[in-house]
């Protein structure tokens, strides 16, 4: 027996909300909460696979008609479409938090997707690269001055590619760059090494000049450098250093990972990624094998 009854019994015409509706309001809200893009992307599209299938498949339009089985059998069709478990259990966070918000608004009573159980399965191990690897990522980049300069300040300072991507001139300092707020992170200032700053002469020596972007990295053509642009030459110089399994959000894993190792002070480490709990760095530890017992309080040059 389902676990919510249809609501729509109740109410009039006017009260019913469409499903698409609620979607719609329920991205704006998150918009307005300063979620990041791609979480609201992930939400989105999730969120239309599951208003697609309601309609398609039970011709269910306004979110009182939604109820716990209808969940269930979207979660069994994940299966069948051979998702893995982890994404099947990220799109179920994406439904709870929908119909919580629902909820919140005063359009249900109770939350339909709130007794659907997420699937089991082991979260993988922070892909850590190790000295030959990353010193082979660089070799294999080092014609490639802008690319050069792109890996060294993600392996140096372990700054988020979207964070490198929204980077301006202005922000490069002599002895640190200064990170800008960037969507749901604070702002924050990184220290930076003579590996980055020599990566960095090098590339502004070439940087095009008539560019009107003021953007760091830029194209050929003058126009910022996109997420995309970065994580795609960046997979490029992984296949060609032979490092498999890899990819761009590694590098920053590696930073964290290798100070960790050398002895940098935990919480200091943590101010410096970015991390909004000291729990989160703390949680590297068990992929370090022999951290060492010295609390530096400055980063070291990988």
């Amino acid at each position: 027996m389902d676990s919510v009854s249809p609501q729509e019994i109740t109410l009039s015409e006017e009260e019913l909300i469409e499903l698409k509706k609620a979607h719609q309001e329920f991205i704006k809200n998150l918009q307005e909460l300063n979620r990041s893009t791609s979480t609201i992307l992930a939400y989105g599209k999730d969120l239309e696979q599951l208003i697609d299938y309601l309609i398609k498949e039970h011709q269910i339009k306004h979110v009182q008609q939604v109820q716990t089985s209808h969940i269930e059998d979207f979660k069994r069709l994940l299966f069948d479409l051979k998702y893995t478990p982890k994404s099947i259990s990220r799109k179920i966070n994406s439904i709870k938090s929908f119909f919580r918000f629902v909820n919140r608004q005063g359009w249900i009573q109770h939350s339909p997707a709130e007794g659907v159980s997420h699937p089991k399965f082991e979260s993988k191990p922070p892909r850590i690269l190790s000295q030959a690897e990353y010193k082979a990522l660089r070799d294999a980049a080092r014609h490639d001055i802008r690319t050069s300069a792109v890996i060294e300040l993600l392996l140096q300072t372990g700054i988020r590619i979207g964070e490198l991507a929204q980077l301006r001139l202005k922000h490069i300092k002599q002895n640190e760059i200064v990170v800008p707020p960037y969507q749901s992170q604070t702002g924050r200032t990184i220290p930076i090494n003579q590996s980055v700053k020599a990566a960095l002469k090098n590339w502004l020596a070439i940087r095009p000049q008539k560019s009107q972007s003021d953007h760091l990295f830029i194209t050929k053509t003058g126009r910022p450098l996109l997420v995309r642009n970065i994580r795609n030459s960046i997979n490029r110089y992984f296949r060609l250093a032979g490092i498999k399994n890899a990819k761009v959000n590694d590098l920053r894993h590696t930073w964290i990972a290798h100070h960790l190792e050398k002895g940098t002070a935990l919480s200091f480490l943590s101010q410096v990624a970015g991390h909004k709990r000291v729990s989160t760095t703390e949680k590297y530890l068990n992929f370090v094998k022999k951290p060492a017992k010295a609390n530096h309080m400055h980063l070291f040059e990988l």
